[in-house]
């Protein structure tokens, strides 16, 4: 394998890349890299995991530093489009230090933050824009972004975006960037659109294709295993239960924020990402599952793409997915870079049909065995288990009427027994209940709700 600086890539990015660990080129980089460095269009086939990022950063960075253009206020110099809040703060992560090299900046614009800072800092001129369509096309509409000074598009995740309905919005950005531009386009397939979009804005791309739909999951262990419902729960904890990160994928978001809690509360600290979740939320766990502070991230298909964690060793198909190329996307969490992982797929009596045709699809040939709980299987796929800590039994609340309220009883010792709001940690042992979705402060940098109350309505998503 070439190394970058034989690839052509410039010494002072070479450093930087070099001091984030990164000295030997993936595949779909030294596939790509002479290329996009000598400015063709450059259509990359890969899938998650391969290394893409590096592949469409250095060159877009070495592009702009070779024009030598000046920044202008609300004018972005490059654009990077892709899916997901996520996956644009990750590919920030990435770009910055190698943008700060060579003297260029670089922010991120996506929903579900105020918009306010992003706009300021269009507003002082910046060189690379990362951003997420549905955003990007607002501030458009608002006056306070012009793509016609930029130099270099990329498209990253384009066959994501075209799951997610974004399509018509990538083609109305691109339409007002200026023809005859740089375009780099990376998916892990060509189909479902984005075929079409490297026919229409894209010259005479090279094309680069590597690890085929048939090897890319060949580092990978599948495993299907049935099991009866009233099983379920206990499996979904014994196999969550082992000393690596597990990735357990819901289909829905109350599923979700549900199955975390209840690990959480079986002495398995475990933290949820979905929609409705805050931005703030989404990071704190987000950045509790990347650091080790707790193991387990329970996801609906929005982390399927939107999340870059190394070293996941398990991730599980606690509700299989509705269609095969969900399920080749979640799997991809595991297994990156040519590591080895485990993925497991849990099936209830109602489900074989549709995970034999699931499994068909995805072209892959899983081992499959019945399992009950306490199963030799289930441990050998978790792994040793983890040193956690059992939680401590819920304190004995007396009714409420029974406090008197001159006392302040009823508010540090009951509430919550009866439509109050109980305070984390007050009236016994602390209790980790990491979920999503409501009100709350935070245990070892992650999220974590209040109780819920047997009496009051709680509101979700707060």
């Amino acid at each position: 394998m070439p190394t970058f600086a034989a690839l052509g890539v410039p010494d002072a990015l070479v450093a930087v890349l070099a001091g984030r660990g990164i000295t030997s080129p993936f595949p779909i980089q030294a596939a790509t890299l002479p290329d996009s460095l000598a400015g063709r269009d450059v259509l990359g086939r890969g899938r998650t995991g391969s290394g893409k990022t590096v592949a469409f950063a250095v060159p877009t960075i070495a592009r702009l530093t070779d024009s030598k253009k000046t920044r202008r206020p609300n004018r972005p110099r490059a654009l990077v489009l892709l899916p997901t809040r996520e996956l644009a703060t990750q590919v920030a992560e990435t770009m910055t230090p190698l943008a700060t090299a060579a003297g260029l900046t670089v922010t991120t614009v996506f929903g579900g933050v105020g918009q306010n800072p992003q706009v300021s800092a269009l507003r002082g001129g910046i060189d690379v824009l990362i951003a997420c369509p549905g955003r990007l096309e607002d501030l458009i509409g608002q006056g306070h972004v012009h793509l016609d000074a930029v130099e270099v598009t990329v498209l990253d995740e384009a066959d994501h975006m075209a799951d997610l309905g974004f399509l018509p919005g990538v083609k109305r950005l691109l339409d007002r960037t200026p023809a005859g531009t740089q375009r780099l386009l990376f998916s892990a397939t060509l189909d479902n659109g984005v075929g079409v979009i490297g026919k229409r804005y894209m010259r005479s791309p090279v094309t680069h294709s590597v690890a085929p739909v048939a090897t890319e999951t060949s580092t990978m262990t599948h495993h299907v295993l049935a099991v009866g419902k009233d099983d379920k729960p206990t499996v979904i904890r014994e196999l969550a239960g082992g000393q690596g990160r597990s990735l357990l994928f819901m289909r829905t978001k109350h599923t979700a924020k549900k199955l975390a809690r209840q690990l959480t509360a079986a002495g398995i600290p475990a933290v949820d990402l979905h929609g409705n979740l805050s931005q703030n939320a989404r990071e704190r766990n987000l950045a509790a599952f990347t650091d080790g502070s707790v193991r387990v991230l329970v996801a609906t298909d929005i982390a399927a793409r939107g999340i870059h964690v190394d070293d996941i060793n398990l991730v599980v198909h606690v509700d299989p997915p509705a269609e095969h190329k969900a399920y080749t996307h979640r799997s991809g969490r595991t297994a990156r870079a040519g590591a080895d992982g485990v993925v497991v797929t849990l099936m209830t009596p109602d489900q074989h049909g549709d995970v034999r045709t699931l499994t068909r699809q995805a072209g892959i040939k899983p081992q499959q065995a019945a399992v009950v709980p306490g199963d030799a299987l289930l441990k050998q796929l978790a792994g040793p288990a983890a040193d956690y800590v059992t939680p401590a039994p819920e304190p004995v609340v007396a009714p409420r009427s029974s406090a008197p309220r001159s006392s302040g009883a009823g508010r540090g010792g009951a509430a919550g027994a009866s439509g109050g709001r109980r305070r984390s940690g007050g009236g016994g042992p602390a209790r980790s209940t990491s979920s999503a979705g409501s009100s709350s402060g935070t245990t070892g940098g992650y999220h974590q709700p209040k109780p819920a109350s047997s009496g009051g309505r709680r509101r979700s998503g707060r």
